[in-house]
């Protein structure tokens, strides 16, 4: 009997030590999930307010009085593009009518020898030389010609040879203020020691209109005295003047 007793006993404590084991083991258990619940909320937590993508952040709204004028400027600087490539085109077509013009003028543009007329009325003082050399006076040196030197009275006529569109005026140290017309098939002449100009450059005086008046001369004539600097180019390279001049100069124009 009293064996029997012990053994309950014994049992029972047995009983009582497993239940202790299980309760405590499910308490340790518990705990454990909870703070590994609890750290895995946090982080999704965090990573959610990382995460928050910028589309989500609340934006204004576009009102129809914005939409309207940003409608009205696009259209405007659209406007103001199509006048700016308008001009251009008008301006390129301008400058392309201007050359037709002048292409067209120095096509026609020929040299009338029949009309040719004498610069000035007077002596010719140093000639054309380009095969040998002559003697300048006032430089006390021989030098080739490339132009006629004719003496003139200061304020006498200065007149176009023939007719032609004047492409230059110059301001030169030994011809003075210098003329230059392009008679037309590669021909030009050349005025120097004149004052007082009729023409302008672009001008087409006719041949025996005054171009204008004799000058005082420049140092390189000063013994030689007031006078003409004739010159006659074609294809750049002087020729000689008397060639395309009548025989005696001229007596008829005042």
């Amino acid at each position: 009997m009293e064996v029997s007793q012990m053994r309950k006993q014994q049992y029972i404590a047995t009983v009582a030590c497993l239940v202790a084991g299980v309760i405590g083991f499910v308490s340790v258990y518990a705990t454990d999930k909870g703070k590994e619940r609890r750290e895995a909320e946090q982080k999704i937590a965090e990573t959610t307010q990382q995460e928050t993508p910028a589309s989500y952040e609340v934006k204004p709204r576009t009102t129809v009085e914005d939409a309207t004028k940003k409608a009205e400027e696009q259209a405007l600087k659209l406007a103001e593009q199509e006048k700016m490539e308008q001009e251009e085109t008008q301006q390129e077509q301008k400058q392309d009518e201007e050359k037709a013009v002048e292409t067209a003028a120095a096509v026609t543009q020929h040299f009338d020898k029949s009309s040719a007329v004498w610069p000035i009325e007077g002596d010719v003082l140093l000639d054309y030389s380009m095969d040998s050399t002559i003697y300048f006076p006032t430089l006390e040196q021989y030098r080739c010609n490339p132009a006629m030197v004719i003496s003139g009275k200061v304020n006498d006529k200065v007149f176009a040879m023939a007719k032609g569109k004047i492409t230059d005026i110059q301001e030169n140290e030994e011809t003075g203020c210098t003329v230059i017309q392009d008679l037309g098939d590669g021909y030009a002449a050349v005025y120097g020691q004149l004052k007082e100009l009729n023409f302008a450059k672009g001008d087409t005086p006719e041949a025996g209109q005054v171009l204008g008046y004799v000058s005082e001369p420049t140092k390189y004539y000063t013994t030689e005295g007031s006078n003409v600097y004739f010159q006659l180019k074609k294809d750049v390279k002087a020729v000689d003047p008397k060639e395309y001049l009548p025989q005696m100069a001229m007596d008829t124009l005042d």
